[in-house]
C-alpha cells in the first residue's frame, strides 16, 4: 500500500528545470541556441527539484515555494542579460564587417540621398574599421569608392613620375614643375576626399557632414588646379592677363569652397545647386579661352593652345555633372542601377577621364613650349 502510494507521488514530480547561458525559451516555446564563444564557458545551471508532499511535509512545501519565487525573480534578470549579449553580438558583427545591405526605405534620413537607388545600401556603421572594410563589399558605394580610389593612385604615380623627369626636358624646370604640380595636387586632393567620403559617410551624421564638405572642396580645388598650367602656357608671353585670370579663378574657387561649407548644401534638395555651382566655376574658363582665341587666332589656338583637348575636357565634366544632377539613368530604371552605372558612379568616371584629358593637353602645351624655347617675340609680348 505504501509502495504504490510512493510510486504515484513519484509520477507527479516536477521536472528538473535547467537554465543555461545562451539557452532561453522564446515566446513560441522554442529554444533559442546562442552560439557565441561565451557558450564555451561553464554554463550557469539552476536545478529546482521538488519531492512529493508526503515525503517533504510542510517544510518541503515552504522550501519549494521559496525556490519557485526565487526562480521567478531571477528570470527578468536572465532575460535582460541575454538581451545584452545579443546586443554585444550585433555590435561585434558590425565591427567585423558581417553586415547586410538594406533597402532605401529603412535608411535614416541623413543617409537618404538618391531615392531611385532602391536596394544595396550600407546600414549606419559607427566604426571606421567597419567602414573601411566595406570597401571590399558590394553595395551602392562600391563603384563610387573604387573609381576615385584607383584614379587617386593613378594620378599620384603620374605626378611623381612627372616631378622626377629630367630638368633638361623643361625650359624653366622649377616654374613648370610647380605649375603642373598644382594640377596634380588639385586632382589628388579631389579624388582622395571623394573616395574617403564615400567610404565613411555611413559612419554617423557628423562624419558624413564633415567629409561631404571636404568632398565638395576637393572639386573646387581640382578646377582651380586645372586652370593654373593652362593659363601659364597659353599666356606664357603675356603674363598680365594670365595673372588676372589666376586671381579671378582663385577668388571664384574660394567662394565655391565657402558655399560648400553650408550644411544644407549637401542635402538632396540642393543637388542641382551643387552641380550648378561647380559647373559655373568650370565654365568661367570660357572667358580666358575666348581671349586666347581672339588674340592668337583659331588656327594657333587649335594647334599650339590645344583648344581641342580643353573642349573635350569641358564636355566630359559637363556631361558628368548633368548626369549627376538629373540622376540618369536610375531615374528611368529605378532599382536596376543600384550597384553599377548609376549617375554618381558615371560622374566619377567622367571626372577621372576629364582630368586625364586635361593632363594630356597640358603635356602637349609643355612640349610645344620646350620646342619653341623660352624666348618671346615683341608681337607675342603685346
Amino acid at each position: 500500500m505504501n509502495e504504490s502510494t510512493d510510486l504515484g507521488n513519484a509520477s507527479t514530480l516536477e521536472p528538473v528545470i535547467r537554465l543555461r547561458k545562451g539557452h532561453m525559451p522564446n515566446s513560441a516555446g522554442q529554444e533559442y541556441v546562442h552560439s557565441d564563444k561565451s557558450s564555451e564557458q561553464e554554463p550557469l545551471l539552476v536545478e529546482l527539484s521538488a519531492s512529493s508532499e508526503k515525503d517533504s511535509g510542510k517544510d518541503g512545501d515552504d522550501n519549494s515555494t521559496q525556490e519557485d519565487e526565487g526562480f521567478m525573480g531571477m528570470l527578468p534578470l536572465l532575460q535582460a542579460h541575454h538581451a545584452m549579449e545579443r546586443m554585444e553580438e550585433f555590435v561585434c558583427k558590425v565591427w567585423e564587417g558581417r553586415w547586410r545591405v538594406i533597402p532605401f526605405d529603412v535608411l535614416p534620413d541623413w543617409l537618404k540621398d538618391n531615392d531611385y537607388l532602391l536596394h544595396g545600401h550600407r546600414p549606419p556603421m559607427p566604426s571606421f574599421r567597419a567602414c573601411f572594410k566595406s570597401i571590399f563589399r558590394i553595395h551602392t558605394e562600391t563603384g563610387n569608392i573604387w573609381t576615385h580610389l584607383l584614379g587617386c593612385v593613378f594620378f599620384l604615380c603620374l605626378g611623381i613620375f612627372y616631378m622626377f623627369r629630367p630638368n633638361m626636358s623643361f625650359v624653366a624646370p622649377v616654374q613648370e614643375k610647380v605649375v603642373v604640380g598644382m594640377f596634380f595636387l588639385g586632382a589628388i586632393l579631389c579624388l582622395s576626399f571623394s573616395w574617403l567620403f564615400h567610404t565613411v559617410y555611413c559612419h554617423s551624421e557628423g562624419v558624413s557632414r564633415l567629409f561631404s564638405k571636404l568632398d565638395y572642396s576637393g572639386i573646387a580645388l581640382l578646377i582651380m588646379g586645372s586652370f593654373v598650367p593652362w593659363l601659364y602656357y597659353s599666356f606664357y608671353c603675356n603674363p598680365q592677363p594670365c595673372f588676372i585670370y589666376l586671381i579671378v579663378i582663385c577668388v571664384l574657387g574660394i567662394a565655391a569652397i565657402i558655399v560648400s561649407q553650408w550644411d544644407r548644401f549637401a542635402t538632396p534638395e540642393y543637388r542641382g545647386v551643387r552641380a550648378g555651382v561647380f559647373l559655373a566655376l568650370g565654365l568661367s574658363g570660357v572667358i580666358p579661352t575666348l581671349h586666347f582665341v581672339i588674340s592668337e587666332g583659331l588656327l594657333k589656338a587649335a594647334t599650339m593652345g590645344q583648344i581641342g583637348w580643353l573642349a573635350l575636357m569641358a564636355c566630359l565634366y559637363i556631361t558628368g555633372a548633368g548626369l549627376y544632377a538629373a540622376r540618369i539613368p536610375e531615374r528611368f530604371f529605378p532599382g536596376k542601377c543600384d550597384i553599377w552605372f548609376h549617375s554618381h558612379q558615371l560622374f566619377h568616371i567622367f571626372v577621372v577621364a576629364g582630368a586625364f584629358v586635361h593632363f594630356h593637353g597640358v603635356s602637349n602645351l609643355q612640349e610645344f613650349r620646350f620646342t619653341v624655347g623660352g624666348g618671346c617675340s615683341e608681337n607675342e609680348m603685346e
